[in-house]
């Protein structure tokens, strides 16, 4: 039988394990305070283990190891480094960038946080996930949906607990969300460039433990996060997490050895020439050709299921988890996590592109798995800009059947968190990220955006109408289009970064949602739509099976309609009785009606 990795409780004992094939001695530190006590580990096949009397909830803890040191050749043991269990619940203090990180010989005990030994965690009732095809994904960053909300109390704001807030939960309901999406809640490190800057990571994609939630978000630890899950549940709200699989913040062979580079750097991917493969663009990649990496990342999915109730999972830069060192639709993770009893059923979603070699796998995920559909973002956008024509709208509108086939898995979006907000989109038509201290070279050069003849802020009336008809044109093509769409936080109302497309540095106003300058026009024309879209939310699970494309005028499409780029508009007109729907879409007047057959909102814009 396996040996479970990490810390647990039971039986009037408290045991710890940790995997380190290639280690020539470890070390479990038990810490009171700064004072630390070290217990040597015995070895039982890879893994270092240690049982102690007493039942030691609560005892915080590390690990160092001893070894060979030559990282050219990927080896870099140093009992120096107090290195963070990859199998934390909890950690004490959240990480902090350090050079002495990186010094081989100098003691990080003062810098690195300590584990948390956790109590029994019983598992939460099994229930199926509060989420179907065709429903409304809301991605919200913990930290920045709550910072500034007036109703949160501010002692409670930017962590998980504020978003079963009273006030959260309207406004969710409201616009008939289906489930939250979380921007990362695990600890993770700021890169090593933005300290100097005065600049901290405020999306948290740079990850060191991946079961630990980082105590700035979740003070109350795992507890924190059920009760918080539990509360949605009650309100027929899903609660899906945005996990970073794909690299950890130790980067490149410049940054620190905190956890797993001092364990099992193995699990990091390696040319032959032993230097780390980045794949990521983040300095490292975990491979997912070892069998170690995806019972880690199995052990943390199933974790997050079994002891906080989630419905399921977004996974970054997912083609990694196929990857060994190619992608691989049929990759063993995939398997393993259909073979699954606690993960068969849970919702997963792809961002299906990384960097690496054939990195766009768009459409290649398993037929069970949802994926973000940058196509339909793209598309619909140049559309509205008035540089692409009415055959590829249709194609999106009816589920991406050209990447999906009759099978609709597409996560349909207009905005994310990288990349401008759906209101900067048609008001930039460059990006404006000088306070990121990259000299504006970071983020995406090109955003198919526009700005109605003023780049930026306007009181130009003229201009601002354009832009109010652009923004309700563009959230009503998103909730009449086939398959399950995504909104970020925010966008429903108007949210601005005033022509930041890449504000993952901007821990600060600039990201933080403004709660007082919402429009609330449009945000009760975006609340009606999706109640309206809730209702029926089976209808677009798949596109309807029998109907017609027509002309504005109501005539049949020709060959020369759908070729022609300056043809206007189109109109859909479903047949079939059970699902009566229609769309009509008039670009010159920025005319949306969906559905044409009911009195459904923003049909004039």
């Amino acid at each position: 039988m396996t040996t479970p990795l990490g810390a647990s409780v039971a039986d009037g004992c408290t045991r710890f394990a940790v995997r380190s094939p290639n280690a020539e001695a470890v070390w479990l530190c038990l810490f009171d305070g700064d004072e630390e006590r070290r217990l040597s580990m015995t070895l039982a096949e890879e893994d270092w283990l240690i049982e102690l009397p007493g039942e030691l909830s609560g005892q915080r803890y590390g690990y160092r190891a001893d070894g060979e040191w030559a990282p050219e050749r990927g080896a870099w043991f140093d009992p120096a480094k107090l290195l963070v269990d990859p199998y934390a619940l909890e950690l004490d203090r959240p990480f902090v960038q350090s050079p002495w990180l990186t010094v081989q010989g100098h003691d990080t005990a003062a810098i690195v946080p300590r584990a948390i030994v956790p109590g029994v965690l019983p598992d939460v009732p099994r229930e199926p996930p509060r989420f179907m095809r065709g429903g409304l994904v809301y991605e919200l960053n913990v930290r920045g949906f709550t910072m500034l909300h007036p109703d949160i109390p501010p002692e409670q704001r930017g962590t998980i607990a504020a978003l079963a807030h009273p006030a959260v939960i309207a406004h969710l309901r409201k616009i008939g969300v289906s489930a939250v999406e979380l921007m990362p809640v695990v600890a993770w490190i700021d890169e090593r460039h933005l300290p100097p800057l005065g600049l901290a990571n405020a999306w948290g994609y740079n990850p060191v433990a991946f079961m630990a939630l980082d105590p700035r978000l979740a003070p109350g630890g795992v507890t924190e996060l059920r009760e918080t899950v539990a509360a949605l549940h009650r309100e027929g709200i899903g609660v899906i997490l945005d996990l970073v699989f794909n690299h950890t913040g130790e980067s490149d062979i410049h940054g620190g050895t905190l956890s797993l580079r001092g364990l099992d750097n193995a699990a990091y991917s390696h040319a032959p020439d032993s230097s780390l493969i980045n794949d990521t663009g983040c300095g490292n990649t975990l491979d997912f050709a070892q069998p170690a990496v995806r019972r880690l990342t199995l052990d943390s999915l199933r974790h997050f299921v079994r002891h906080c109730g989630v419905d399921g999972f977004r996974f970054d830069l997912a083609p990694i988890m196929a990857r060994g060192p190619g992608f691989a639709s049929d990759a063993p993770i995939f398997a393993e996590i259909a073979a699954d009893p606690w993960l068969a059923d849970r919702i997963m979603i792809a961002e299906p592109w990384d960097i690496g070699p054939g990195g766009y796998q768009l459409g290649r995920f398993p037929e069970n798995w949802f994926e973000w559909n940058d196509r339909y973002r793209d598309d619909v956008r140049r559309f509205w800009r008035g540089d692409a024509g009415v055959g590829e709208l249709a194609t999106r509108l009816a589920g991406s059947s050209d990447v999906f086939g009759s099978d609709c898995r597409s996560v349909n979006f207009l905005a994310a968190h990288d990349g401008f907000t759906l209101a900067d989109t048609v008001a930039y038509e460059h990006k404006h990220n000088h306070a990121n201290g990259e000299d504006n070279r970071d983020g995406h050069g090109e955003n198919l955006s526009w700005n109605n003849g003023i780049e930026g802020e306007s009181d130009d009336p003229a201009v601002l109408a354009a832009r109010a008809a652009d923004l309700r044109a563009l959230q009503a093509t998103l909730l009449g289009s086939t398959g399950t769409v995504m909104i970020t936080a925010g966008d429903e109302f108007g949210r601005t970064q005033r022509g930041n497309n890449n504000a993952y540095a901007q821990d600060n106003a600039l990201s933080w949602i403004d709660w007082t300058a919402r429009d609330l026009a449009l945000e009760n024309h975006f609340a009606t739509l999706a109640q309206w879209r809730a209702t029926r939310a089976g209808w677009f699970a798949q596109f309807p099976a029998s109907g017609e494309w027509q002309r504005l005028d109501g005539q049949p499409m020709t060959v020369a309609d759908w070729e022609n780029p300056a043809t206007p508009g189109l109109r859909y007109v479903s047949t079939d009785p059970l699902r009566p729907y229609a769309f009509t879409i008039g670009r010159a007047a920025r005319n949306v009606i969906s559905p044409a057959s009911s009195a459904a909102p923003g049909r004039k814009t």
